[in-house]
């Protein structure tokens, strides 16, 4: 994907439009959803317990309804991340975003982190949906997000993500270079945490990210029309 040739269309279809505000409401979700069918954007981003509520009002749309898992800290035991994991997907989500146990990254305990991936890669097969690793790169160095990255390529989760948003800094198109660099085309890279503009999105793009998670779809497409003159 590059920057300089994607259309108005295909950005729309690489965002996962977020909302993962502990105090969501209907309100709050309703125009979330409103704004994804009205965009056709790729998904909604959402913690798993309004999944069904989302999903009811994307019916019949192509805008798939992702729920996170373990938010925002993934230091749950990997059979709990299994159960929410088969329990948001019983709801109707599309797409599964769990977040990796950091801690067991810092123990080099890489077999855990492996087992963890396997076990809800395989229940995302299993349902056939789609699932995404979060690494929260901003607590990790550069040979950790290279292990990390390393392992997905052989396990093969849809994606691999590199931040929930919530850590002490989203996003860096270094991290999701070198995360791309890794994987190749065995798996796909999202970018999340703190895209609020056209030019962050270009970068993260152009990086090699193939989906943004962003709560700013809106803004981001009304600086990229400005640009385009649309």
């Amino acid at each position: 994907m590059n920057s300089k040739t994607i259309t108005r269309a295909g950005l729309c279809r690489m965002f996962d439009h977020t909302c993962l505000k502990p105090f969501a409401d209907h309100e709050m979700l309703t125009k979330l959803c409103s704004e994804a069918r009205e965009g056709n954007f790729a998904m909604v981003a959402i913690n798993s317990a309004p999944v069904a509520f989302c999903k009811k009002l994307l019916k019949g749309t192509d805008v798939h309804v992702g729920a996170a898992i373990s938010f925002p800290l993934g230091q749950t035991t990997i059979e709990t991340k299994v159960y929410e994991t088969e329990n948001a997907i019983q709801n109707g989500a599309d797409e599964i975003d769990y977040v990796l146990n950091l801690g067991e990254v810092k123990n080099g305990n890489f077999a855990y982190i492996r087992e963890e991936m396997e076990r809800i890669t395989a229940v995302c097969r299993e349902y056939g949906v789609l699932c995404k690793v979060i690494f929260e790169n901003c607590y990790l160095n550069r040979e950790e997000i290279r292990h990390l990255a390393e392992i997905a390529a052989e396990v093969k989760p849809d994606f691999i993500k590199t931040s929930t948003g919530f850590g002490s800094s989203g996003a860096d198109p270094e991290d999701v270079r070198l995360m791309k660099e890794t994987v190749g085309t065995l798996v796909k890279v999202k970018a999340a945490g703190g895209i609020r503009s056209w030019e962050t999105c270009r970068q993260m793009i152009d990086a090699g990210a193939d989906r943004i998670g962003t709560s700013s779809s809106l803004a981001i497409l009304e600086e990229f029309d400005r640009q385009n003159g649309i």
